[in-house]
């Protein structure tokens, strides 16, 4: 079997959408409403297909987007976000994803876009093609009686701020300004659009992913400003004693200050007949499980990789993230038949970075780069790994202070 690689038109749009559905294992046939929804919101050109030369039948997906990344020091830098990748069982190792991501990967250059950024569902797939795993996420489970919290305290405590349950309505009013707050300080965090917030609402609804109403909670400071909030869902779970076993599972939870993210999570955790709370996705040195008197009863059920990273534009990647210690290093950056490959001599000291042909001081492909960017690995981890070589003595210590953040990076958003 063959097949060729194109960007679609709008009439492959309900055969693209049945093989992205197939692909991630939810099978259907898209509704009139899907197929309106991506014409509306997707850009064709950005979106390519594989197609059987012998049926015409759509057997492959790939789409990218416009997205912007904070990074260290706060700046934000234009990427372009692969999303919705498949390849039907029937046409793997075909080579389709690695056409589908080199016409991608040029085209993302030609726009100007600095990063490439993806969720990777499988670990081994996205490094081939100079991806790196830059952010990862940890998820608790709280046992809700061992935490030492005094239920009965009103929370939070009079004057310190107020919670209020809200709607959607009032969600889409006051969560984007929010979010917008959070990713001026939060290395990591993408940028939301407006039909984010309508699909996180309710407000759009997609026929594969179909909606459940959550419950909204607002964390108001004491002069009223909104600095958090919490969505999330509970089960039902009850004994045959009548007796309440119910877990509430967290989808979002975003605040701006440690005072706000405290009084969330101790909301959450006195709201009655529950049990159990699951975080979602936070980040690796999340404030949570020493935010309870008893930081025991939260339970590390997950700790993975998460967003990964590609660089593209070397000079304008290092030149747009600040620096904890000054220091200079010439890096080698190793990107056969890609955009990044170069020697290039960054000063961390003033934030620049420049081409240059002196000597290196540090060798490494650009998937180790894309790790090393947003500052949560170690490049003294990587070169012990084999991923990084130091050329001069010194270069891999100064390259983990240098690239190393005070807080790791997060993403809270899957995409």
């Amino acid at each position: 079997m063959s097949a060729d690689v194109r960007p679609i038109a709008e009439s492959d749009l309900p055969s693209w959408l049945s093989t992205f559905n197939t692909g991630f294992l939810t099978p259907g046939t898209p509704t009139a409403s899907d197929v309106a929804q991506r014409a509306e919101y997707s850009d064709l050109a950005r979106m390519q297909g594989g197609f059987d030369t012998g049926t015409g039948r759509c057997v492959a997906t790939f789409r990218s987007f416009t997205q912007e990344l904070t990074v260290p020091g706060g700046a934000t830098v234009p990427c372009s976000a692969v999303s919705n990748v498949a390849v039907l069982p029937t046409h793997r190792r075909q080579g389709l994803l690695t056409r589908m991501m080199a016409a991608e990967l040029v085209a993302a250059r030609a726009r100007g876009d600095v990063l490439s950024t993806l969720i990777a569902a499988e670990y081994p797939i996205y490094g081939r093609y100079g991806y790196g795993p830059a952010a990862s996420h940890h998820e608790w489970e709280i046992d809700v009686p061992r935490t030492g919290l005094d239920r009965h305290r009103p929370v939070p405590a009079p004057g310190e701020g107020r919670i209020d349950l809200v709607d959607a309505e009032e969600l889409r009013r006051v969560g984007p300004a929010l979010h917008e707050r959070l990713r001026a300080s939060a290395h990591g965090v993408v940028d939301r659009n407006a039909r984010w917030w309508n699909l996180a609402t309710g407000l759009e609804e997609m026929s594969h992913r179909p909606y459940r109403l959550p419950m909204h909670a607002v964390y108001r400071d004491a002069a009223g400003e909104v600095e958090g909030l919490a969505v999330y869902v509970a089960d039902d779970h009850w004994t045959d004693a009548k007796v309440p076993l119910n877990t509430v599972q967290v989808k979002d939870l975003i605040a701006v200050t440690p005072g706000a993210e405290r009084a969330l999570w101790h909301f959450l955790c006195s709201i009655d007949w529950v049990l159990k709370v699951r975080t979602g996705r936070r980040p690796a040195d999340d404030l949570l499980p020493h935010l309870l008197p008893d930081p025991r009863a939260a339970r590390l059920i997950t700790a993975a990789d998460f967003l990964w990273v590609r660089v593209l534009d070397v000079v304008r990647a290092l030149g747009a993230r600040t620096y904890a210690v000054p220091g200079t290093l010439v890096l080698e950056v190793e990107d056969p038949g890609g955009p990044a490959g170069g020697r290039y001599r960054l000063d961390a000291g003033s934030g620049t970075c420049t081409r240059t042909d002196g000597p290196a001081g540090l060798r490494l492909d650009v998937s180790a780069l894309g790790s090393l960017y947003l500052g949560e690995a170690s490049a003294v981890r990587l070169a012990a790994l084999g991923r990084v070589t130091e050329l001069e003595p010194g270069a891999v210590a100064l390259a983990d202070a240098v690239f190393r953040t005070a807080r790791s990076p997060w993403c809270p958003d899957t995409f």
